[in-house]
């Protein structure tokens, strides 16, 4: 009798190399002699076809990645199974707080109040107005990196991630380097398109190394460790303040760089090698055959054959307009709201974004594990059990907390309660994903894309807010911020709901 794991890659050999209509030949022989059993049902078999065998699930593309790797490393993932906690998501994580902080940086350098002075303020030093700073904050950055997010998912899929991942860390640290020694307006919004075509890189690559190597059962965890880096790395932008009181806004920044060629530099140490040229020339010929070659269409197009991925996506959108609309027009109508407590909603927001956040992104990724291992069959429809309940909840937590205009503290605990129950969502959600489609760099572009195109909620709100302004100007953003949020959660949770009921694939067959 075989071990169950050698049973199982050599079933996935069968139907990769022989098809499915001569392993059915095979079934009188197999049981018998190697203690393992294939059941087709007829249908025809893709690399995403679901598969279980002896009890356990699994596609062609996860047991060819299996086959891929060498026995040493295999060896080495079994005896200690945390060992990616040090050397692949720590190193990920640290990059991509350098990648928040370089990127928000700039939101707390400027000052336009009239006694701002050139030492702490980059629009005095450098001479830019509020509507071009607005260009730097939000267009200059986005429109490059939302496009190149596409080209860098393909990147990660084709070519060595650990060399993008420091080469897209030593990028955005130069553009912030760059940024702090620039003088004219023009120079400094070159930078920042850099920047955002840098930045583009840091997601797709790390999405996809951690599902690849981290163990089954730790892969929603470990993706939500590495999701908090945005709440650390946005802490770390908030404090440049203080850096910048300090030292000045142009050392600052050259501080800010140097922390991210660090990241760099730690992760050329640290993260493993990822030579795609490794793959045996069996696999690589085996593969060729069954996909031939694709172009990137091909690849957004196969990804999107997926009905779980479609359905993710959308409700991934939803999602990302929910909490978009909150991170630029909560702390505008908290301040309306209660201008007395102005100073203790900034000090109380940044807990909430940093403790809350991160908590309910490590709690999401913890249950997503434990459901995903708790019984047979679809373990990414279980996954997404987490940011269905997530976003039906966070809703009447949203409610409360911008309807509690009696009470501060009612307020902000309303506020607390809803990021502990909505930023759960992220590692589930990306893990599911992953495990839906083939090409998961490319997913990842899709999917950080879809977080961009989701930008223009909080300026349509804006547009609206503008227009219905007067005299009870809190009130219409109030409204306006509970009606839409609430909605875009409630409808995400419902495409949630429908992603998980979908298969994921068109020809899902059962092995």
């Amino acid at each position: 009798m075989w071990s169950p794991k050698l049973t199982t890659l050599f079933s996935i050999v069968l139907v990769s190399h022989l098809g499915i209509e001569k392993c059915a030949a095979l079934q009188s022989v197999l049981p018998k002699q190697l203690g393992f059993s294939i059941k087709p049902n007829g249908c025809t078999l893709n690399r995403h076809s679901a598969m279980n065998i002896n009890g356990r699930k699994c596609t062609l593309e996860s047991g060819r990645r299996l086959m891929a790797k060498s026995p040493k490393e295999a060896d080495d993932k079994d005896a200690d199974s945390w060992k990616w906690l040090a050397t692949l998501v720590i190193p990920l994580q640290l990059v991509y707080v350098s990648n928040q902080w370089s990127r928000s940086s700039i939101y707390y350098l400027v000052n336009f109040s009239p006694d701002a002075d050139s030492f702490r303020a980059m629009n005095v030093a450098v001479g830019f107005s509020e509507a071009q700073y607005g260009l730097l904050a939000s267009l200059a950055f986005t429109a490059l990196f939302a496009v190149a997010s596409l080209g860098a998912g393909v990147a990660a899929d084709r070519y060595n991630r650990k060399t993008l991942t420091i080469v897209a860390a030593v990028g955005w640290s130069v553009a912030t380097l760059g940024t702090s020694l620039s003088s004219t307006y023009p120079e400094v919004l070159g930078w920042r398109i850099a920047m955002g075509l840098a930045c583009a890189f840091a997601t797709p690559t790390a999405y996809t190394l951690i599902n690849e190597r981290v163990p089954d059962d730790r892969v929603s965890f470990a993706t939500s460790l590495y999701g908090t880096g945005v709440a650390f790395g946005g802490a770390l932008a908030s404090l440049s303040i203080l850096l910048d009181n300090e030292f000045g806004w142009q050392q600052a920044l050259t501080i800010i760089s140097l922390a991210g060629f660090g990241s760099a530099g730690l992760s050329a140490v640290l993260l493993p090698d990822d030579n795609k040229e490794e793959k045996p020339a069996d696999l690589m010929e085996v593969e060729d055959k069954e996909e031939g070659k694709s172009d990137f269409f091909d690849d957004v197009l196969e990804i999107l054959e997926s009905p779980r991925a479609r359905w993710l996506y959308l409700a991934t959108f939803l999602r990302f307009c929910s909490g978009l609309c909150i991170g630029v027009w909560s702390a505008s109508y908290f301040k309306e709201a209660f201008p007395e407590n102005a100073s203790d909603y900034a000090v109380a927001q940044a807990v909430i974004t940093g403790v809350a956040g991160s908590v309910s992104g490590l709690l999401g990724g913890y249950a997503a594990d434990r459901l995903a291992s708790s019984g047979e069959g679809d373990d990414g429809a279980r996954k997404l059990l987490v940011p269905i309940v997530a976003s039906a909840l966070a809703a009447p937590a949203w409610y409360l907390a911008v309807h509690s205009t009696d009470s501060f503290q009612t307020a902000m605990t309303w506020l607390s309660i809803e990021y502990l129950i909505a930023e759960s969502w992220f590692g589930p959600t990306i893990s599911s994903l992953l495990g839906s489609v083939k090409k998961g760099g490319t997913a990842q572009g899709m999917f950080t894309l879809t977080g961009a195109v989701a930008n223009l909620a909080p300026t349509l709100l804006g547009v609206l807010y503008s227009s219905t302004a007067g005299d009870e100007s809190s009130a219409g953003l109030l409204n306006l911020l509970s009606t839409s949020v609430c909605l875009c959660y409630v409808l995400s949770s419902a495409c949630f709901v429908i992603s998980a009921r979908s298969p994921s694939s068109t020809t899902e067959t059962t092995v």
